[in-house]
């Protein structure tokens, strides 16, 4: 383990001998070196943005013991194995350990042999275990997930109050770190307050994840959207949010049925059961996980591709914090909200039965911005930025369903009138308002009890609406809300009046345009965060960590990320310098690992060619460019493969004699290919799967080999599809 000392301004070593990383993410020098200064801090950083380190790597320059508050034991358990796979002295105490395994830690904080200690805020506040830190040299407190102090915050704990007397119980002078990932700006507040953080730095970075693709579809047939949605993505696991435990379970059993590996994770589980099913997801057993809010905090996993809402979150700070689980890794994630305006009658019921006022009025409140969201045309990524009060700078992010596929707007100006003049007739008629839905049945001519008894069947607008269905009338209703033409009550049974503006607009009969239906097409774009690479290296690298994890018993993230496999298998280091030189290689997972990984590379290289990649993008090699990596691209394997092609011998049988896959097969050919030999693209692949590909690969981007190849469910290896996409690089 490398250590330097308090003094020494460079922070650069650490971080690369020990964490394999050659700079910091926004604000963690920052923050870092304001926590070395002695400062109280409070940093905001998005999930993903790497706010771990910020405690993790002090722990090694100050001398001391710092205290990491944690809020599950899974999480602990999670940052314990990958701080111990990178060589740093670590260690947890909770209910989880049998009494040798605690007593052996115990010795261990006696002796001082840990930088850091993770802590549940129950277990500090037990017993005789503050003045056991004052013994064991603590020098740090770090508070993660901070928000659960705040009652305003989406996930308050109330356990986490008791922090507020920990720093009267501590030795003078020992500098705090509240850290989080979401929170609104009461939140921060509070946040500061309850630690009683002394004129803390404070450090907020953006909210905004590039890496992750919004979209929002109409929930039509909900099990049969997240089944194609899973089948178009055969690779990827992720997480579908469910909003009740019979939800997740009946969700889980239908995929498995269908041939998904899914599993249920929700509070009322067999905690036995629960934790297996956590552990299968973690070390990718299972592809999806289907589960209530209940999953969340505690999951490290980096490689997690998608989250998809299958039922309407209660707030966007929930959402913003489910959604955060896709992409941690940096590489692209797609998070998927499924909305149905009758997920919103089932939440307002859910509020209603709450004890107090204020927390009725306070989840309405949030309910409403969770629907604005779901329903606007703009750019969602500049809606959730706007809730924590953060601009996005950009009239379109590129990475979400509005953006990649506006909505087009029409003029509603005749059906904004007639429900404007349906809200305003009732009211003028009997003095008093109400709710949506009865506003809706006069429009549709409704023959109801309550119509026929308070009138309404005589008012002019009785009838007039038939061109729309009564769920249109809704969506009109809610986007009338939000561009402040119509305003709804507070309350149990909530009622819409017109407001002042709405009043200007029907007396001037003033143009109001509205925003098409969404559609339940799904996108496909090139993303931030996309490392291309030799796919096919890339899954013999993951069954090697996976082997390599299994043996180990942690899950397969501990070894390597996705992003540090897909960096060998785009640069191929055989090495140790050229090993040492990928991101999240520190010097003990080189000891550890270096040799089985690059033994592999080299494996590879030794029957599949090379390929070559362009700046931040994958792009084949244009003829001038293959001139000069012919060497590289034309090995001997390649060149045998390539006469018997031109012998006429079918490329099954070449496989077949050679004991390759006649997806290595195509690859040779590829390579072939981009060196600038000749080959007749229509012999090997036929017209119509050519039209398939190109179809493919203008969707997934040409930049990813697996994008075109999941768009194809798998049907057309990835030898083929890589040798045309040589061929469409050569013109």
């Amino acid at each position: 383990m490398s250590v330097v000392s308090q003094s020494d301004p460079d922070l650069f070593k650490p971080l690369k001998d020990v964490f394999g990383y050659a700079t910091f993410r926004p604000l963690q020098e920052e923050i870092i070196r304001a926590s070395l200064e002695g400062r109280d801090v409070f940093a905001l950083l998005p999930t993903g943005g790497g706010k771990s380190l910020c405690f993790q790597l002090p722990a090694l320059v100050r001398p001391g013991l710092t205290v990491v508050i944690s809020p599950l034991i899974a999480l602990m358990k999670d940052q314990v194995d990958s701080l111990t796979a990178t060589g740093v002295p670590a260690t947890f105490l909770n209910s989880s350990l049998t009494e040798a395994e605690a007593g052996a830690r115990w010795r261990g904080l006696n002796n001082r042999e840990y930088r850091l200690l993770y802590l549940a805020p129950e277990r500090l506040m037990v017993g005789s275990l503050i003045d056991d830190l004052r013994r064991w040299g603590v020098s740090c407190v770090a508070v993660d997930e901070a928000h659960c102090i705040s009652e305003w915050g989406h996930d308050f704990r109330p356990e986490y109050r008791q922090l507020r007397t920990l720093r009267e119980r501590l030795p003078e002078g020992i500098p705090f770190m509240a850290l989080t990932a979401t929170a609104t700006g009461r939140v921060r507040e509070d946040i500061v307050e309850q630690l009683h953080l002394k004129d803390p730095g404070v450090f907020v970075a953006s909210f905004n994840r590039p890496n992750l693709t919004y979209r929002v579809a109409p929930k039509s047939s909900g099990y049969r959207q997240v089944l194609d949605y899973l089948r178009s993505r055969p690779r990827d696991g992720g997480i579908i949010y469910c909003a009740s435990r019979a939800g997740t379970e009946s969700l889980a059993s239908k995929l498995v049925e269908d041939g998904i590996k899914a599993v249920p994770y929700h509070a009322g589980l067999d905690p036995r059961e629960r934790s297996r099913n956590q552990e299968a997801f973690l070390r990718d057993e299972t592809r999806v996980v289907c589960a209530t809010i209940a999953f969340g905090m505690g999951i490290n996993k980096p490689n997690v591709r998608f989250v998809i809402h299958h039922d309407l979150p209660k707030n966007l700070e929930g959402y913003y914090q489910e959604t955060g689980r896709a992409g941690r890794d940096g590489l692209p994630g797609e998070c998927l909200l499924l909305f149905s305006p009758g997920d919103v009658t089932k939440q307002n019921v859910f509020i209603e039965e709450k004890p107090d006022e204020d927390d009725r009025a306070r989840a309405r409140e949030q309910l409403q911005q969770m629907v604005h969201y779901a329903e606007i045309g703009e750019c969602r990524r500049a809606a959730l930025l706007d809730y924590f009060g953060e601009e996005f700078p950009e009239s379109n992010c590129g990475a979400c369903d509005n953006c990649l596929n506006p909505r087009a707007t029409w003029d509603g100006t005749q059906s904004a009138q007639k429900l404007l003049s349906c809200v305003y007739r009732i009211r003028q008629k009997n003095g008093f308002a109400v709710g949506l839905n009865h506003v809706v049945a006069v429009l549709l001519g409704g023959d109801t009890e309550k119509v026929r008894q308070w009138g309404h069947d005589t008012l002019s607008t009785y009838g007039i609406g038939g061109e729309h269905s009564r769920s249109e009338w809704g969506a009109i209703a809610r986007e009338l809300m939000r561009l402040g033409f119509l305003r709804q009550a507070a309350g149990q049974f909530p009622t819409v009046e017109v407001t002042p503006l709405g009043f200007a607009a029907l007396k001037d009969r003033r143009q109001i345009m509205l925003t098409r239906p969404m559609e339940s097409a799904g996108i496909r774009v090139e993303r931030v965060g996309e490392i291309g690479c030799d796919e096919l290296l890339f899954e013999k690298l993951r069954q090697t960590r996976k082997r390599i994890a299994d043996e180990k018993g942690v899950p397969s993230y501990i070894i390597f990320g996705d992003n540090s496999l897909r960096l060998m298998a785009r640069q191929y280091p055989v090495t140790g310098d050229e090993f040492r030189r990928i991101s999240g290689v520190g010097a003990t997972k080189l000891e550890s690992y270096g040799t089985e990984f690059m033994a592999e590379i080299a494996a590879h290289l030794q029957t599949n060619p090379r390929q070559i990649f362009a700046d931040d993008s994958f792009k084949p090699v244009a003829a001038s460019a293959a001139k000069k990596t012919r060497g590289e691209l034309m090995n001997d394997s390649v060149r045998e493969t390539l006469r018997q092609y031109r012998a006429g011998v079918p490329l099954g049988q070449i496989g077949t004699a050679r004991e390759l896959a006649e997806s290595t097969i195509t690859g040779h050919l590829a390579s072939a290919l981009e060196a600038g030999e000749a080959i007749d693209l229509d012999q090997i692949i036929s017209p119509g799967e050519q039209a398939e590909i190109q179809a493919a690969f203008e969707k997934a981007g040409w930049n990813t080999l697996s994008g075109a190849h999941n768009l194809l469910d798998g049907r057309i290896d990835y030898g083929r599809l890589r040798l045309f996409r040589a061929a469409q690089a050569r013109g």
